[in-house]
């Protein structure tokens, strides 16, 4: 059976580039294309009638639109859309469009097709250079990425504009391996429960202070992003204090180490897979002062050791795959191997993620990573350093072979 892609085209000058695209992709898919009122102003939707087997879609309220129809029928058409659709591509994708995505507008027949479609995303920006380096349309960018939308990013060149420059819509070839790879991926992971612990912990002193670290979450929630979009049944335990991101997975919140591990124990055995990326603490107050502290006065802490959660979770779940994540400081690869061979043999670990928290620009808190990941088999992957995003997708390729 064919896949059905519904392709939106906003009012980017290079939508004259899709009618191109549609014609490759033609037979292939069963294609519905949404225009939205400028992209009209631009090209006519005869453009891309005139492609046999392509329907068009134009307005949210048609000329002959009825309630009553609607409601006898039962069917509208953004929800039938969303609902047909195996893969959903904005092209060209105008910094109008992405913020209304990125802020969940739904004002025309496109945005109410994306907010209800449970399809993967593929977002193709096409703008001038200037529009694309503005922070505001970086941070939606972000902002969609981080909701587990795929992004396509512009190719350099010559634009329509005048300028030459970033901003020109991705050439033809790239979007259709693109959509391809994604429609290939899409249920690559279905069927799996996959557990995925983020952040921090932090134990109190007094009611004011507490003992923590620089654990922000971000490597967590990028594989939880990776694993929804793969169409894996997906639970987030993420820090209260972690850096809060749009993702898609239902998530429970801690703490502490203790109500880390709680929540592990009362879950695990419903779980096929756990990735252990939180930082957890390794210690804890030895005393918690009821009251806030005098800060006048000198104060010395006892600590005691906590209990170090990922060494129990195959005694909790012997059948997990458990992946446990170690940060190291100033170490070299080979140190780093020797070091999570060791954390896999004493955890009875499936796979250990060794990063180098020592190095600038990546680990806690940064955008990027760098990582090295070591099998119970004896394979050793290394994952040069990028974005944690690009880091989860290599993982997961590298686990999984998808």
């Amino acid at each position: 059976m064919k896949k059905t892609i519904v392709i939106g085209i906003s009012s980017g000058i290079a939508a004259y580039k899709i009618i191109g695209l549609l014609r490759r992709l033609q037979g292939k898919f069963d294609i519905s294309v949404i225009m939205t009122d400028h992209a009209r102003s631009m090209i006519s939707p005869m453009e891309f009638k005139k492609i046999p087997g392509v329907s068009v879609f134009c307005e949210l309220f048609p000329k002959d639109f009825d309630y009553k129809k609607i409601l006898k029928k039962k069917r509208v058409n953004h929800i039938a859309l969303a609902d047909q659709a195996d893969l959903v591509v904005i092209a060209p994708a105008t910094a109008n469009i992405i913020a209304k995505i990125a802020h969940g507008l739904a004002d025309d027949l496109l945005t109410t097709t994306i907010l209800a479609t449970k399809a993967p995303l593929l977002i193709c920006p096409s703008m001038n250079t200037h529009m694309w380096e503005n922070p505001i349309v970086q941070q939606n960018l972000n902002t969609l990425e981080s909701s587990g939308m795929h992004i396509l990013h512009p190719d350099s060149g010559e634009l329509a504009c005048g300028y030459t420059g970033v901003g020109r819509l991705a050439d033809c070839n790239k979007i259709i391996r693109e959509i391809h790879q994604i429609i290939a991926i899409k249920k690559s992971l279905s069927g799996k429960k996959i557990m995925i612990t983020a952040g921090g912990t932090y134990e109190s002193i007094d009611p004011v202070r507490v003992i923590t670290n620089r654990g922000s979450g971000k490597m967590g929630i990028a594989l939880a992003t990776e694993c929804v979009k793969r169409c894996a049944e997906v639970m987030l335990i993420r820090s209260k204090n972690s850096n809060v991101v749009q993702h898609q997975a239902k998530e429970i919140l801690f703490e502490t180490v203790e109500d880390l591990s709680e929540i592990i124990r009362m879950k695990i055995t419903n779980y096929d897979v756990i990735f252990h990326t939180a930082a957890v603490s390794d210690f804890k107050p030895l005393k918690k002062f009821s009251s806030k502290i005098d800060s006048k006065k000198m104060l010395t802490l006892d600590f005691i050791p906590t209990d170090k959660i990922i060494s129990k979770i195959k005694i909790w779940n012997p059948k997990v795959l458990l992946v446990g994540f170690k940060a190291v400081f100033h170490k070299t690869d080979s140190e780093m191997i020797n070091i999570g061979k060791d954390l896999l043999h004493e955890t009875k670990s499936d796979y250990i993620v060794v990063n180098d928290i020592g190095q600038d620009g990546i680990g806690f808190g940064a955008d990027n990573n760098e990582i090295i990941l070591i099998s119970c088999k004896d394979s050793i992957v290394k994952i040069d350093k990028t974005s944690k995003q690009n880091v989860a997708v290599r993982i997961l390729e590298a686990m999984f072979h998808i």
